[in-house]
């Protein structure tokens, strides 16, 4: 259920649970969305939980529904890359978690409010971090994050220190815990951390990055 920010009386929803407890959000793209299950799966098995596809990969919406029935239970899905108003609803229909946006788009945000799941608008400016915080996102993601490093997170906190951060983009596994450590809510890791698990790469291999990323920025947030 939304619940009110203290800094002002705006309704938003509060991070799932996996999101509280795992920090990491895999981003996938693939050359069809019939390729994500056997990533998906080394994914859980190295602790992340948190998987967001993209609409940039075709059969997303088509495919969304089984992978939510096959990993609903262990797995949050949403869905990134979200441009359009018009596409929440499709996608809370077929079993999006949450939704994920490139740009600051407040309408996208109230309809992923509407429908109960948390929204997550991309931006870099601190104009355009604030305009997607006081319309209601879950967290903002800082995007593209590898243009400016964690040092920028850290100095956006003094005049924003109530906004939650998600940093995205360029994040390497090395990477992840220097943000978690100037103060982001969790980080979201797309081809550093995927690698080349949908071009035939070793999935073990998977499976282990993802342990690594998990420990890191577990050791971050026990740090703090």
């Amino acid at each position: 259920m939304p619940q009110a920010s203290p800094a002002a009386d705006i309704a938003r929803h509060v991070p799932s649970a996996v999101l509280l407890e795992t920090r990491v959000i895999a981003v996938l793209r693939a050359a069809h969305a019939r390729d994500y299950a056997p990533v998906i799966e080394a994914l859980l098995a190295g602790g992340v939980r948190s998987i967001e596809l993209t609409l940039s990969t075709p059969g997303v919406l088509e495919q969304l529904p089984q992978l939510t029935r096959r990993f609903g239970d262990a797995a949050e899905v949403g869905v990134g890359t979200v441009t359009d108003v018009g596409q929440v609803d499709r996608l809370v229909d077929a079993g999006a978690s949450y939704i994920v946006t490139p740009h600051t788009d407040p309408a996208i945000i109230q309809a992923g409010i509407s429908r109960g799941v948390p929204v997550y608008p991309g931006g870099l400016t601190p104009t355009e971090l604030l305009a997607g915080w006081r319309a209601g996102a879950t967290a903002v993601k800082v995007f593209p994050a590898s243009t400016v490093g964690p040092g920028y997170l850290a100095q956006l906190r003094g005049p924003f220190p109530d906004m939650a951060y998600i940093p995205s983009g360029g994040i390497g596994i090395d990477d992840a815990a220097a943000w978690i450590r100037a103060g982001a809510l969790a980080v979201s890791l797309g081809g550093p951390l995927i690698g080349d698990a949908f071009k035939g790469g070793d999935l073990q291999d998977l499976r282990r990055r993802a342990a690594t990323v998990r420990t890191n920025v577990d050791e971050a947030r026990n740090s703090l």
